[in-house]
């Protein structure tokens, strides 16, 4: 969204406003984060200092109709008021094509860098953003070179590491996947509205969907 654009009230937003809402959610995001930086595996040390926010075009997803809801379970209403402002304003991504994906996962999967190579706020050394999974919905196990950790804001889901069963884990969790570790997460009648940080090698690079089991 660039000056003069409108955002989906019908408001327009300026250049500076933008720049504020943006900046108000990373700096909500560091504030939220930094409690817990104690179980973050040392991440939050490579946080880097805000200087220039970078605007890329807005992008929005199907996942997004859920992203209110979400928002109103969030528990860290100071967080939930930035990223509902700021929401119109970023680049929500997927991953995967619809070709790797399962039927009907890309409408209820969606993510957005908020730190790292290509998030508003640059660094080389960290990936910080946020995931939004719709209700009833299977993200299939994946893994990514980088150290992960996530941090589930809304909605209690199902997660699962390497061959383990399911565990339901519910918001203010700190849940961490090594390198390469394998991990699914399953979400029932709520969405899921999660953070996620990562560190190490490879936080440029995307992650990777596991072969479908031979029948």
């Amino acid at each position: 969204m660039r000056d003069g654009e409108q955002d989906p009230s019908g408001q327009a937003v300026t250049g500076a406003a933008a720049e504020a809402a943006l900046g108000r959610l990373i700096a909500e995001t560091r504030a939220l984060l930094s409690p817990l930086a104690g179980s973050l595996g040392g991440t939050l040390a490579h946080w880097p200092a805000a200087r220039h926010l970078h605007r890329s075009a807005p992008a929005a997803l199907p996942v997004l109709r859920w992203l209110p809801q979400a928002l109103d379970g969030c528990g860290c209403a100071p967080f939930a008021a930035a990223l509902r402002e700021a929401a119109p304003l970023l680049r929500w991504r997927q991953t995967y094509t619809a070709a790797e994906a399962p039927a009907g996962f890309l409408e209820r999967y969606g993510w957005t860098a908020l730190v790292g190579p290509d998030g508003v706020l640059a660094s080389d050394a960290l990936a910080c953003g946020v995931l939004l999974l719709g209700p009833a919905t299977l993200y299939p196990s994946h893994a990514h070179a980088a150290e992960e950790f996530y941090l589930p804001l809304a909605g209690t889901a199902d997660w699962q590491q390497g061959d383990q069963s399911f565990r339901p884990r519910g918001p203010g969790t700190v849940i961490r996947h090594a390198s390469e570790e394998p991990h699914a997460m399953r979400t029932g009648a709520e969405p899921l509205l999660a953070l996620y940080l990562w560190q190490g090698d490879g936080i440029g690079a995307g992650a990777r969907l596991a072969p479908p089991a031979a029948s």
